[in-house]
């Protein structure tokens, strides 16, 4: 019988992003397939200690409105970057060697896991794992540097300013004055956060500041977005292969009303959205927009996947943000529209998986 792949699962961690990234996890769990993979979920807490999570999908779920997080009081999990020293030590009583990790699945959300500091690790230790390497990850995650990149490569964006945490402290006002000459509504938004966290929508300019605080809470660097009125949101999802990038079929978020965009409570609280996959699209603007998500893809270098965000105003497109690592639950959008696309959850965490170890880690 030949040896099973050993999957380490790995979730939680110390951005804001912490319980969506267990609910993620959770999902994942669950699709693999017992029968191919030795499964290793390994959590990290909110205050970045790694432990040894129960195979327990169910309890990585939203249970009576209570987010999931992870049991600080599991036993610790010691993670070495040194790849001649490739097994994974478990702290308890009596300290247990776990065989060597082939794959890591990290399920990560917002920095410190999405950005780059988890694929560096990854790539230090000889671990092939899923999703963007370290400067597609670092690069997606700052919502800055993304819009520089899509803009070098000619693709569409929106009118933005990004204001630095010394900009902010030292140069207030004229940091200001650059934000309103964007208009009103305006985006207030954390440079490097994700699942709508810190965002605010800004019809006054009385209100900037307090937005712009409020966003700092998750990250001292924030973007101003002008606001694109009325326009469509529309997502589609990459997933990287032998053969290249392939898109999705497209879907639309529909906001209902009380609320005024995608925010986090629409997301993951009261069920305020309507997902429509496939998107209600003109068949030629719809494969548009699927070829504007690949441009987008291979303009940041991305690998495994990745789900691009799209405002659509009759034809006019711009990208907004591309999530290297999107929520991944089976209601989730890069799911859903996966599977509307032919390629159910659990194929496509094992696609995922098997793309990782076709990769490999170093230069590529």
């Amino acid at each position: 019988m030949s040896k099973k792949t050993r999957v380490a699962v790995i979730f939680g961690g110390r951005s804001s992003e912490h319980s969506i990234s267990c609910i993620s996890a959770g999902s994942v769990l669950r699709a693999l397939d017992r029968s191919r993979y030795d499964v290793v979920p390994i959590g990290i807490t909110k205050s970045g200690k790694w432990v040894l999570e129960a195979d327990n999908a169910d309890r990585l779920a939203i249970q009576n409105g209570v987010f999931p997080e992870v049991d600080s009081s599991n036993p610790a999990v010691l993670f070495t970057a040194d790849p001649s020293a490739t097994d994974l030590v478990v702290q308890s009583n009596v300290p247990e060697v776990l065989q060597q990790v082939d794959v890591a699945f990290p399920v990560l959300h917002g920095p410190w896991g999405e950005d780059g500091t988890i694929q560096g690790l990854l790539e230090l230790a000889g671990i092939p794992y899923v999703g963007s390497g370290v400067f597609a990850s670092a690069a997606a995650m700052d919502k800055a540097h993304l819009k520089a990149m899509m803009q070098s490569a000619g693709l569409p964006i929106g009118p933005y300013e990004v204001v630095s945490n010394a900009q902010w402290l030292n140069e207030k006002d004229a940091s200001l004055a650059r934000i309103k000459t964007l208009g009103l509504p305006v985006f207030i938004k954390p440079c490097r956060a994700g699942s709508s966290v810190g965002i605010s929508k800004v019809k006054s300019h009385d209100d900037l500041v307090a937005a712009i605080e409020a966003a700092r809470i998750h990250d001292p660097k924030i973007i101003a977005e002008a606001s694109i009125e009325n326009a469509r949101e529309i997502e589609c999802g990459v997933l990287g292969t032998s053969t290249g990038p392939k898109a999705s079929v497209c879907a639309e978020i529909i906001v209902r009303e009380g609320h005024e965009f995608y925010d986090f409570e629409a997301k993951y609280v009261d069920d305020s959205v309507e997902l429509s996959v496939p998107a209600d699209l003109d068949p030629k603007l719809h494969e548009k927009l699927r070829d504007l998500a690949i441009q987008a893809f291979l303009a940041m270098d991305g690998e495994g996947l990745a789900r691009v965000d799209m405002f659509v105003s009759g034809q006019d497109v711009v990208i907004n943000e591309i999530n290297t690592m999107p929520g991944f639950t089976p209601i989730s959008m890069y799911p859903r529209m996966w599977a509307e696309t032919g390629l159910d959850y659990p194929a496509l965490v094992d696609a995922l998986v098997q793309d990782a170890l076709r990769r490999g880690v170093g230069l590529r």
